[in-house]
């Protein structure tokens, strides 16, 4: 009941700016539901049901802390209209007082100057979302959030079937998805305020079902679908070479276990030594997605288009700063010998620093299993979201499914600490519009520590009692 009344007041009766009710409340929820899934952990049905009824309150409010879905609308109903999102930005229009959509100018104030400026990034599936907000609710910008809403609950829920029959397979509790479903940082961020992560996260984690089935075709082209909802999981595309290449028949995650689908004896995926037949597949799988990616971009494509895109999404590298950790500490060290535009030149080499990373430890980690395969998942956007310009709370949640199948919780604590990043901006109203880099860097001390514990010290003390034990 407390956490009833606790996401009601979230939902209908709190502003972005009223800080001490937002962390209260938040701190409340994140206890309660840690207690839920702690004494409801063998009742998989009460967790569903309440997941369910939590999300539900939200159906009828409009988000409070992101106004990003005034762009999702406007988007929508742009290609209802039979424009092309990506060739206009909102701005164009309402400079001229031309108003291609209804409700043009509440959506022009509420997405606010600086996204009515820019170019729309978001991909064709996440379009397409929008558009069934177009079509369904063209003329009321609560029915259009309204049906998103339904979405992107449906994709929750999406998650949970497909993760619970993953970890049932990989022998770890199935109670662990709800670490990620019932979490009140995935209610709030992606049912609340109205992120797509949760429908690109259903994408990603069908497509890690299929593929431990041996479906890797079919896992193509999910896969493809959720780049095609949010490009982040590009980043994972080089992790696939040890699962493709390198894999042993029998996976030592089952070998206590009936083999089944791709871990079958007879494995369809490849024979032990046949080389040949696993670069074949391997490319199969890069060009399946690849080649969906294309055919889901096409209607949209024009040469202007390509130009726009690539400008909107330079700049998440080269412009956006928010919540950022180590870009912040580079920042200031080349303040002191520079001083000035120091995103214009550290924007350009964090994404080469990002691909080495991806690299190595795509060939110098053991990537063979499926749970070696998340965990590099994992290791590899939390280096990206380390060293980015910008950390938006939303991103977390990807870095949240990807624990949830593996041996780190610093996700889970970053779920909890990343409402600090709402306060970052607690200097708004006065002379110091600045973020708050106290406060950024209580959140960045905690996560770096759990983070640190887990992959290093964690891991060593581990190594030192296994010896122990030898001796």
């Amino acid at each position: 009941m407390a956490c009833l009344l606790f996401y009601l007041s979230f939902a209908y009766n709190l502003t972005r700016t009223d800080y001490t009710k937002l962390i209260t409340l938040y701190m409340a929820l994140f206890f309660l539901f840690y207690k839920l899934v702690q004494i409801l952990k063998h009742n998989i049905w009460a967790l569903t049901w309440i997941s369910f009824v939590f999300r539900a309150i939200f159906i009828l409010a409009i988000p409070n802390l992101s106004q990003d879905f005034y762009r999702f609308i406007w988007d929508g109903r742009m290609i209802v209209e039979g424009f092309n999102p990506y060739l206009h930005t909102v701005e164009s229009f309402m400079s001229k007082d031309q108003f291609p959509v209804a409700q043009a100018q509440e959506l022009y104030t509420g997405m606010g100057l600086l996204n009515a400026s820019h170019y729309t990034n978001y991909p064709p599936i996440n379009q397409l979302c929008f558009v069934f907000a177009g079509l369904f609710a063209g003329k009321s910008i609560l029915g259009s959030a309204i049906v998103m809403r339904l979405l992107i609950i449906s994709a929750d829920f999406g998650t949970l079937y497909f993760g619970k029959k993953l970890l049932k397979k990989l022998h770890i509790p199935a109670y662990n998805i709800f670490w990620y479903v019932l979490n009140p940082f995935i209610i709030i961020e992606l049912t609340g305020n109205l992120h797509f992560e949760g429908v690109m996260i259903f994408f990603l984690i069908w497509s890690l079902y299929l593929l431990y089935s041996g479906k890797w075709q079919w896992a193509a082209i999910v896969l493809a679908l959720s780049v095609s909802v949010k490009l982040i999981p590009l980043i994972f595309l080089p992790l696939f070479f040890q699962w493709f290449m390198k894999r042993d028949v029998i996976s030592t995650e089952r070998r206590d276990e009936k083999p089944y689908d791709d871990e079958q004896v007879t494995n369809p995926l490849a024979p032990r030594n046949d080389v040949l037949k696993r670069m074949i597949r391997l490319i199969g799988f890069y060009a399946i997605v690849l080649i969906t990616i294309i055919v889901l971009f096409a209607p949209f494509y024009s040469s202007e288009f390509i130009n726009n895109y690539a400008q909107t999404v330079g700049l998440w590298f080269q412009n956006f700063e928010f919540n950022a950790s180590i870009y912040y500490v580079a920042r200031e060290i080349g303040y002191s010998f520079r001083g000035y535009n120091e995103i214009a030149i550290i924007g350009k080499v964090t994404p080469i620093i990002v691909i080495l990373f991806v690299l190595i430890i795509t060939f110098f980690r053991k990537n063979k299993t499926i749970i070696e395969l998340i965990t590099a998942m994992l290791l590899a956007l939390s280096f990206y979201y380390f060293t980015t310009t910008t950390v938006h709370p939303w991103y977390v949640a990807t870095l949240l499914i990807l624990s949830v199948f593996t041996k780190y919780k610093f996700p889970l604590i970053w779920s909890f600490v990343i409402i600090l990043s709402y306060l970052a901006y607690i200097n708004l109203n006065k002379a110091d519009k600045s973020e708050n880099l106290w406060v950024i860097g209580l959140e960045y001390i905690i996560v770096y520590g759990v983070f640190l514990w887990e992959v290093f010290i964690k891991k060593e003390q581990a190594q030192i009692s296994s010896k122990r034990c030898i001796l």
